[in-house]
């Protein structure tokens, strides 16, 4: 059996600004905050290629994609589709095309027929998992009233697994392209 498989990509941020999405992870989502440091996810847990054909795929897509600058200024609610827990998302304004074109890419070739259409991509960052949809809803209202302001850049993306509750990096390709 393949070995259930994500994509995803760290933002490279300023230290005071990943400290505060940080912080929201821990106080809003615990279980996630203990998975994986904050992210985008491109691909969604896919265990339907072996390893080896599953990572040379990405670093192929990742070889011919430049570096991605994003800002994220929205913070958006976003329902679960396991379980009843509302989420809040962090939403690129600047990036969004081109992480969901990097999103596109890599669910081509051996990653094509895995692609999910039932749920629709809105590259994001989770900063919460709430029980109470009109908590996350407050939350992210609160934000949206502060002013949400994350820049950065993503330049590479890492390939994991989640093991025993972490996720486990199996490789990582810069964007080079």
């Amino acid at each position: 059996m393949n070995p259930t498989l994500y994509t995803v990509a760290y933002p490279e941020c300023d230290a005071q600004d990943l400290l505060a999405v940080d912080t929201w992870r821990a106080d809003n989502d615990p279980t996630g905050h203990a998975l994986i440091r904050p992210h985008f996810t491109l691909v969604f847990a896919g265990d339907g290629v072996d390893a080896t054909t599953y990572l040379a795929h990405v670093a192929a897509v990742a070889a011919r994609t430049a570096a991605i600058a994003f800002h994220c200024r929205y913070a958006m609610l976003g329902a679960d589709a396991c379980s009843q827990r509302t989420h809040a998302y962090l939403v690129p304004d600047e990036g969004y095309a081109a992480l969901s074109l990097l999103h596109d890419a890599l669910y081509s070739g051996p990653l094509a027929d895995h692609l999910r259409l039932d749920l629709p991509y809105t590259p994001h960052i989770t900063v919460g998992a709430f029980a109470s949809a009109a908590r996350a809803r407050q939350w992210c209202i609160d934000r949206n009233l502060a002013g949400v302001s994350l820049p950065g850049r993503v330049e590479a993306l890492w390939v994991g697994q989640v093991v025993e509750g972490r996720f486990e990096h199996l490789g990582q390709f810069a964007l080079a392209g």
